[in-house]
């Protein structure tokens, strides 16, 4: 958290921060030397174009644009009194405080007359530029002297009014944590003792073993942990914070809010804060409403915006501690890849080793090179690991900084003071959590050697002999994802993915289906998507299915075999898709109705090639003795018409007496008993046995209607405008079937 208390500018701990208007803070005795006084005529100009001029006669070496910077100093404090003065001449920038400059140090020529300076942080900063000689002698016309102060962080200039730097508001929570922080480093220093030490009282802890968990002072350690034999991988760490230190308790926040006298208004030193201006973003006392620039504006009670803008900062910050959860765990599996790189260096060194002393004859010089090319990719590995370990490592410190400066804020009490920053550090959060962007948690490499040794080659081939870089080799076996595949009907879903730390390219994969009795496998998917459904498939039947990658360099290996069973019975509805204009579909696609006087027809949404299957449909309504039929048929059967009327279609269509079976328009076996109201027809598909069967209110409906069908079969209902038909389906098929009622010849 320390990074997040020191000024840009000095690079200490902050002394009287300050809020610029672009959200950023900087010390009051910084912003003095930095605050840049110009003509009113050229306050759009850079501020060191004004001097562009050349030194007049006679001045001195830190009068003109090239003085040293001893001249500098001086100028500043000198501007800063006149800038920090109630009577500053010309009376500033108006009431226009908050606007920014469009020139940043980029694009004003800055550069190329007065050298930048850098605070400790590595931040560049705007010098005061002393005024030009004759400046107090503008020509007529020029406007009063106006004064201005640049970011140091991000360079956007803001405009002083008549009250100089007192008009920008003071940082009331950072100078409270800046004071706990302080107090609880002294409190830390002093309570980090030895616990070793036989000296009363102890030595003060110089380093802290992470595997031990021991203090040690410097003697201690060079006597109990030396850094050879067991201790040589330990790792040693400065000392720990003292609970007492900033995020180390609780101790002190309520304290120290409680002992600080409540904020007044800038404006009126007799009133407290008792609203926000959401238009300005800051918090105003009741003469701001009535009488200030803030009448007009959008405010909110003070403090329902503080709980607000406490909980958008809490959220925010949740995110950020998921993120460096997974950077903690990120930095230990990364410390055990070292291990693992390590030991397989070791592995594969002690193969190579094996492998040239059995040609040692003739290996005797390329030994040498081999075991370089190893050592090389092992330090090529480790430097990518190390590398990465030191940038996660950065990135969680200024996370956790952060989080810890976020949480003492949250802390406070003040809710003004709160509202003063709490825009700009909820923006900080989000930018931090967005940080860890997908793929930053993962290695970079793998701990495994892509490096063989071939052998077998003549002995005259040996000179020729290198390592075989088996970057490109076959994918290796993929990863089933059980947990994503299933059935639904007679459809099944697979998805599966590779395994972690493989980078051997893949191009595609290959997924295979058998035929669901246990024969071959045929290929049914090839290309890039790792999620694949397969629609068509026989009812009450299991599959087995596995998919394989491959690459330029050939086809890897299976992976493990799925076994899928698809539904026994079917669930399905009637499709609008394929249905005839005509066709009315309701209450879930599951109940039909028809807007003509003549008969249409409409298919249920699946396909039956194997098995046995049942299928009710109840009349709901039945007006005029209308002549439905009940059946199944192609795909690409006539819709226009009765069904059974082409060779498409076999059904049995009813009335309210009697019914005959019908396809290819040829009628036969009128039965008596017909349906009314309130009426089920019963279809049964049987394709093991090949023949169709009807049934009326539970009873069969004369003899098997079609025997000998064979194919892919689709539900199938024609009906007019007098009829309402409703779907019932996933039923088990009838286990007693009464006598069948005999046909009417």
């Amino acid at each position: 958290m320390e990074e997040e208390l020191k000024c840009p500018v000095c690079g200490s701990l902050f002394r009287e921060p300050i809020i610029l208007p672009c959200s950023h803070n900087v010390c009051l005795p910084c912003a003095r030397t930095i605050a840049v006084q110009t003509p009113e005529s050229e306050q759009h100009l850079p501020p060191l174009l004004h001097s562009r001029g050349p030194a007049p006669p006679g001045a001195g070496p830190g009068a003109g644009p090239g003085a040293g910077p001893g001249a500098g100093p001086g100028a500043a404090a000198g501007s800063a009194a006149c800038l920090d003065s109630e009577s500053a001449a010309g009376g500033g920038g108006g009431d226009h405080a908050d606007k920014l400059s469009l020139h940043s140090e980029t694009d004003s020529g800055y550069g190329s007359y007065t050298p930048s300076l850098k605070s400790p942080n590595g931040v560049r900063v705007l010098p005061l530029v002393p005024a030009p000689p004759g400046a107090a002698a503008a020509p007529r016309g020029a406007g009063p002297a106006s004064s201005s102060l640049t970011c140091p962080q991000c360079h956007r200039s803001a405009s002083l009014d008549q009250r100089g730097l007192r008009g920008f508001q003071r940082n009331r929570l950072l100078e409270a944590i800046v004071q706990r922080y302080q107090q609880g480093r002294a409190a830390a220093a002093a309570a980090a003792k030895c616990q070793l030490c036989d000296r009363s009282p102890p030595e003060p802890a110089a380093v802290l073993c992470e595997q031990c968990e021991v203090l040690y002072c410097a003697a201690c350690q060079l006597r109990c942990h030396p850094a050879r034999g067991p201790f040589a991988k330990h790792r040693l760490a400065p000392p720990p914070a003292h609970p007492g230190a900033p995020g180390g308790g609780d101790g002190g926040g309520k304290g120290a809010a409680g002992g600080r006298k409540l904020p007044t208004c800038a404006e009126h030193d007799l009133e407290n804060y008792s609203m926000y201006c959401v238009s300005c973003r800051s918090p105003v006392c009741y003469q701001c409403l009535e009488e200030g620039k803030h009448s007009k504006h959008d405010v909110k009670a003070l403090g329902a915006m503080w709980k607000q803008h406490k909980a958008q900062l809490s959220q925010a910050l949740n995110g950020v501690s998921d993120k460096a959860k997974e950077a903690k765990e990120f930095l230990v599996q990364l410390k055990n890849l070292l291990q693992q790189i390590q030991e397989n260096g070791l592995d594969y060194e002690a193969c190579l080793v094996a492998q040239c002393d059995a040609l040692v004859d003739a290996l005797t010089r390329q030994k040498a090179k081999l075991l370089t090319k190893v050592t090389k990719e092992r330090e090529h590995k480790l430097k990518v690991v190390w590398d990465q370990i030191n940038h996660c490592t950065l990135k969680l410190r200024q996370s956790t900084g952060l989080m810890e400066y976020c949480l003492e804020v949250i802390k406070e009490n003040d809710p003004s003071g709160f509202l003063q920053i709490s825009d700009a550090l909820i923006k900080r959060v989000q930018v931090s959590q967005e940080q860890w962007v997908k793929g930053a948690l993962e290695p970079k490499v793998s701990a495994e050697f892509d490096l063989t040794l071939d052998s077998e080659p003549l002995l005259q081939s040996i000179h020729q002999l290198d390592f075989i870089q088996m970057k490109c080799r076959v994918p290796p076996v993929p990863l089933l994802q059980l947990e994503k595949c299933c059935t639904r009907n007679n459809s099944v879903t697979l998805a599966w993915r590779m395994p972690p730390l493989s980078h051997n390219p893949v191009e595609g994969y290959i997924l295979e289906l058998d035929d669901g009795d246990g024969g071959q496998f045929r290929e049914v998917y090839v290309g890039k998507e790792t999620l694949c459904t397969i629609d068509g498939l026989h009812f009450n039947s299991t599959y087995n299915a596995r998919v394989k990658a491959f690459n330029s360099s050939g086809v890897g290996p299976y992976s493990k075999t799925v076994i899928l069973q698809t539904s026994d019975v079917a669930w399905f509805t009637f499709d609008p898709s394929s249905a005839h204009r005509d066709i009315v579909l309701s209450n879930d696609n599951q109940t039909a109705t028809c807007n003509s006087y003549d008969d249409r027809v409409v298919l249920g949404t699946a396909a039956f090639s194997k098995g046995v299957h049942y299928w009710e449909l109840h009349v709901d309504r039945y007006d005029n003795h209308p002549d439905p039929a009940f059946g199944i048929a192609r795909i690409n059967v006539v819709k226009d018409m009765m069904l059974g009327k082409d060779d498409k279609a076999w059904a049995m269509y009813v009335d309210n007496n009697r019914s005959w079976f019908m396809h290819c328009n040829s009628h036969t076996n009128r039965t008596e008993g017909g349906v009314s109201k309130g009426a089920t027809v019963g279809v049964l598909l049987d394709l093991n046995k090949h023949n169709l069967t009807f049934y009326i209110n539970g009873q069969q409906q004369g003899p098997p209607a079609f025997e000998n069908i064979e194919g892919v079969f689709m539900p199938a209902l024609s009906l007019n405008r007098n009829v309402q038909v409703t779907l019932h389906t996933g039923l088990e098929v009838p286990q007693s079937v009464k006598q069948p009622k005999l046909p009417n010849n």
